[in-house]
C-alpha cells in the first residue's frame, strides 16, 4: 500500500449529504470492470449529464478543483451497501482524503484498508475548509495531524493511533498482521501447552 504523509492539492467540496456508495460507484459498472478502470465511473450520476457530457456544475470539472486529490463531503457520505469498490473509485479519480462531518461505518473503514485518509472534523470546520477552498491549494498533513486551508489557520485532526501508524508506514492488514507473527506464534505455543487437546485432531479422513 502506498504510504500516506502528507498530500497537498485542490480541495473540492461536495456538500451534498447521503452520497451512498451506489452513486459512488454504480453497480452496473462493478460488473463489467476491473479495479483499474473504476475511476472513470467514480460518482457517475453527478458527474455526467444523460448524454454521457460532463455536468460543468459538478466540482471536480471546475477548474478550481480539477484533479483535486482531496475531497471534502457533505454529512454521512460512503453511506449504504459495504462496496469496497467505493474506495477503489475514488482512487481511481485520484483522490487521497475525504473530509467530512460523517461517513458510512465500513466505508470509514475501508478507507484505511486501501491507502486514503478519511477525516471527520466538526460540520463548522468542514464549512470552514470548503469557503476557503477556491483560494488555493490545502495541505493535509498525517503526521502532525493538520489541515492546512489557504488563507486561514491550521486545522488539527486525529484518525486511529494503529490506521495512523499503517498509513504512515503503508502497510495493510496482511502487513499488520505479519508483524505480530512472533506474538501470534508465542500464543499458540501457550495454547499448545494448556490446552494440548484442541490441537490434537483425528484424522477422520480414512
Amino acid at each position: 500500500m502506498e504510504k500516506f504523509t502528507r498530500v497537498t492539492g485542490p480541495a473540492a467540496p461536495l456538500l451534498r449529504q447521503n452520497i451512498d456508495t451506489d452513486m459512488i460507484i454504480p453497480m452496473q459498472r462493478m460488473l463489467d470492470h476491473e479495479r483499474d478502470a473504476l475511476g472513470r465511473f467514480a460518482l457517475e450520476p453527478l458527474r455526467f449529464n444523460g448524454d454521457g457530457s460532463e455536468n460543468p456544475e459538478f466540482p471536480l470539472h471546475q477548474p478550481a478543483f480539477r484533479d483535486a486529490p482531496i475531497l471534502i463531503t457533505g454529512r454521512n457520505f460512503g453511506c449504504g451497501s459495504s462496496r469496497e469498490t467505493a474506495v477503489w473509485a475514488l482512487q481511481g479519480l485520484g483522490i487521497r482524503v475525504v473530509i467530512g462531518s460523517s461517513f458510512g461505518d465500513i466505508f470509514y473503514n475501508n478507507c484505511f484498508k486501501n491507502g486514503v485518509l478519511p477525516i471527520v472534523l466538526d460540520e463548522d470546520a468542514v464549512a470552514a475548509l470548503a469557503a476557503a477552498a477556491p483560494a488555493g491549494p490545502t495541505t493535509v498533513d498525517l503526521a502532525a495531524g493538520t489541515i492546512r486551508p489557504p488563507n486561514r489557520a491550521a486545522i488539527a485532526f486525529d484518525v486511529p493511533p494503529s490506521q495512523r501508524a499503517a498509513l504512515l508506514e503503508g502497510l495493510d492488514e496482511i502487513d499488520m498482521t505479519r508483524r505480530r507473527l512472533d506474538d501470534i506464534r508465542a500464543f499458540q505455543a501457550r495454547g499448545r501447552e494448556a490446552r494440548p487437546w484442541i490441537y490434537d485432531i483425528p484424522d477422520t479422513s480414512a
